[in-house]
């Protein structure tokens, strides 16, 4: 990441919005934002944070733009440093020429996610807070989003940081006795030591119990609906979507390619992909959507096996059983059971399996809880609290494994290999929030993000 000497500045806003912001940090903030725009009061300390009607302006290349600009005097600012704002039109040749005449005028092009990596260095933010800043613009539910903006809030930092303390208090401890050992001191029993640590080792669990979670709402669940051709996959998928995004007509083979597309299924985001009907096709195009469909099933984290009870229901199994059999992750799904007469029995699937009608609106609710239940694998009421990343379970297991060490050191009062585990323990969770993090690490979660955040 680059240094925090220079002063930066981006664009800050998507393209395509009614207004843009470019975004400036760092010590010369102020004097670049008063050289290229001016209005009826100067940007100054005097007139911190007040959005101030003007213009940006620049000799050379010619140009003139209407725009507030708002200044944040350090420490007050988001980055932590001095920062000023200009609001222009959102167009984005417009927004190129104020950015453009910002450097020219001595700022340098930040890098991605360099102002929020000042707000970390800065200390306005732990590690958890800035990874959540991140979370929040690539949220795909609202799930994901209440967990990304209660992340931001710190919610995660201040557990982590909890049970670190506890850990550092009886690292204290270790290490005095090593210091000290042949004083009078008030020492704590090994048992107190043990019980303060197996407090710490509980937090670590109880964190790593949202592990699930963490992995399903920022990276999404692929949901393949399979099936032979005209079972109403498409149907289904745009049922599912709340739209029209495939055709959708009553000849075998018209989905020729897999169809994907971002939704939300009871606050989860999933990325639902049609596929061709699963067929024997003397037809080159279809065969290879036949191919594409048969790898997107292989790659599938949840299977939607549609069957059609309209159809030969033995025939209809077969291919279940030829393309899916054994799946754990495959859900049985009968459709235009519109069609079924009451008395009718239907065949054993032998896994997880729903009726619907796609036609009627009917069974869809039941089929979303088969979904909910097979994603997170047990009963899941209520919203959590919070829901670690990989990197941050990781670095919990990393933390728990070297807490039985320090205990069992502890109880033979071998005091300075109970610090050796105690440090790893309390290295891993400084790494979780950035106490301990090393700059290869902080330039990889940095350069995730997009340029102007």
């Amino acid at each position: 990441m680059g240094n925090l000497e220079d002063t930066i500045a981006a664009i800050s806003t998507g393209t395509g919005g009614a207004v843009s912001i470019i975004r400036i940090s760092g010590s010369d903030s102020l004097a670049i934002g008063n050289s290229i725009w001016h209005g009826a009061l100067k940007l100054s300390p005097r007139n911190r944070r007040k959005a101030i009607l003007g213009k940006c302006t620049s000799r050379n290349p010619l140009f003139s733009e209407q725009a507030i600009a708002i200044f944040y005097q350090a420490p007050h600012s988001y980055t932590g440093d001095d920062v000023v704002e200009i609001q222009c039109h959102g167009g984005a040749l417009v927004t190129r020429k104020v950015l453009e005449i910002a450097l020219m005028a001595g700022a340098r092009q930040a890098a991605p996610g360099e102002f929020t990596f000042r707000a970390f260095m800065n200390g306005k933010l732990d590690l958890t807070q800035a990874e959540a800043v991140c979370d929040i613009i690539s949220a795909q539910s609202s799930m994901a989003l209440n967990l990304a903006e209660r992340q931001a809030a710190g919610i995660l930092g201040r557990n982590v940081h909890e049970i670190r303390s506890l850990l550092v208090n009886v690292l204290s401890e270790c290490e005095s006795r090593m210091d000290f050992g042949e004083e009078n001191l008030d020492w704590q029993s090994p048992k107190k030591l043990i019980s303060t640590i197996d407090k710490a080792s509980e937090g670590i669990s109880a964190l790593l119990k949202y592990r699930t979670e963490g992995a399903v709402l920022r990276e999404g669940v692929r949901v393949v609906i399979a099936g032979k051709p005209n079972v109403g996959k498409s149907s289904l998928l745009n049922l599912l979507l709340g739209y029209d995004r495939a055709i959708v007509t009553s000849l075998p083979g018209t989905t020729r390619d897999t169809v994907e597309e971002l939704a939300s299924i009871r606050n989860i985001p999933v990325r639902l992909i049609d596929t061709a009907g699963i067929r024997e096709a003397d037809n080159i195009i279809e065969n290879k959507g036949i191919e594409r469909s048969l790898a997107s099933i292989k790659q599938a984290q949840i299977i939607l096996w549609l069957l059609d009870v309209s159809a030969n229901p033995t025939a209809e199994i077969k291919t279940l059983n030829e393309h899916a059999s054994g799946k754990e992750n495959v859900i049985a799904v009968w459709n235009k059971t519109d069609l079924l007469a009451k008395s009718a029995k239907l065949p054993a699937t032998g896994i997880e399996t729903v009726k619907i009608s796609i036609e009627e609106r009917s069974g869809i609710d039941e089929l979303m809880d088969h979904i909910e239940k097979m994603i997170w694998g047990y009963p899941h009421a209520s919203e959590p609290e919070t829901a670690v990343s990989s990197r941050h379970a990781a670095l919990l297991v990393e933390a728990l494994e070297a807490v039985p060490g320090a205990v069992e050191k502890i109880r033979s009062q071998e005091w300075e290999l109970a610090s050796v585990n105690l440090r790893a323990a309390i290295s891993a969770l400084g790494r979780i929030t950035g106490e301990d993090a090393s700059p290869d690490i902080l330039d990889e979660i940095f350069s995730r993000f997009c340029i102007g955040k």
